[in-house]
């Protein structure tokens, strides 16, 4: 349902601003040829579509919805790839390495542009558009603290915090989810406190979302995820499993051997151990559990709450 009108969409941009556009979704290798190459998950777009079901409208009236959002996040994409130095995503060259830091730059710039002019032109474009405002301030305070986070100490009053982590993921996870949801629900025309609670469902499926990629990005099937074995580790990455264990009495000897970088086996082992990662589904389940709390306060279309519950357990059962 969303495919076409996304590709409607990236082919209203510059020929090689939609190159990189169509290479990021996987659609095309650099210089253009086709491609079928891993793509996102499609969670975002989906939420859209349902969040216009849920408010008892066809799925079509939340396909905008659907592709703006979708454009956003892969703008993000580009944005935080740049900022994280990362060189690979989804088995393939990230769009920076493949054409260099500032065409990756301008195509994000585009995406969002494109994303913005894509909510305008549509009936009800500006409640949509101060929706998507609201949720892109979010990702961007979100992200300023992922990049501080990186500068403060393991151990001692200045360590990041479980709740501070919380906070980010929220933002820097959970706005575009929520968004995506409250985006569809508004362009099917919900009321207001359904497009509310659908945004706070998101947000906390956000968080599940992240600290579930957090575990996968230490004790994940490489094979699976297509990440390195203890990747976050070696990468130094404050995540949600190692801020757990760097609370527990193993502490400090975790964060010695975090900050060595030579035995991130030892490290996971220690963290597992800990209680790290025990704790951080059970986190996940409590803020799934939250959705389950959203949902059920407002009234919603039968067939749609039962798809984004469905939904909802891919999160905390999936392995990539």
């Amino acid at each position: 349902m969303v495919r076409p009108a996304l590709v409607e969409a990236v082919g209203q941009l510059h020929p090689w601003v939609a190159e990189m556009a169509t290479y990021s979704f996987g659609w095309c290798e650099v210089g253009g040829a086709p491609a079928v190459a891993p793509g996102g998950k499609g969670v975002r777009q989906a939420l859209a579509v349902l969040g216009a079901e849920a408010a008892g409208a066809p799925g079509r009236d939340g396909v905008a919805a659907a592709v703006a959002v979708e454009l956003v996040h892969t703008f993000s994409l580009l944005h935080d790839d740049i900022m994280d130095g990362d060189a690979a995503r989804r088995r393939r060259p990230t769009v920076w390495k493949a054409y260099g830091t500032g065409p990756a730059v301008l195509a994000g710039d585009a995406l969002f542009a494109l994303a913005v002019g894509t909510l305008a032109a549509g009936p009800g474009g500006a409640a949509a558009v101060r929706t998507l405002s609201v949720a892109l301030g979010d990702l961007v305070r979100g992200q300023a603290d992922d990049l501080l986070f990186a500068d403060r100490p393991w151990t001692g009053p200045r360590r990041v915090r479980p709740d501070e982590y919380r906070a980010m993921a929220e933002h820097k996870t959970g706005a575009l989810l929520g968004c995506a949801a409250a985006l569809g629900a508004v362009l099917g025309g919900a009321a207001p406190g359904t497009a509310t609670a659908l945004d706070r469902a998101g947000r906390h499926l956000g968080v599940a979302f992240q600290i579930v990629d957090d575990v996968l990005g230490i004790w994940g099937d490489p094979q699976v995820t297509g990440k390195p074995v203890h990747g976050d580790l070696r990468e130094r990455k404050k995540t949600f499993p190692v801020l757990v264990a760097l609370g527990s009495p193993q502490g400090d000897r975790i964060a010695a051997l975090l900050e060595a970088g030579d035995d991130p086996g030892g490290a996971a082992a220690l963290i597992e151990e800990s209680g790290g990662r025990a704790a951080a589904l059970a986190e996940a389940r409590r803020h799934l559990a939250a959705v389950e709390t959203a949902l059920g306060g407002v009234p919603l279309a039968a067939g749609a709450a039962r798809d984004l519950r469905s939904l909802l357990a891919h999160v905390v059962r999936r392995d990539a």
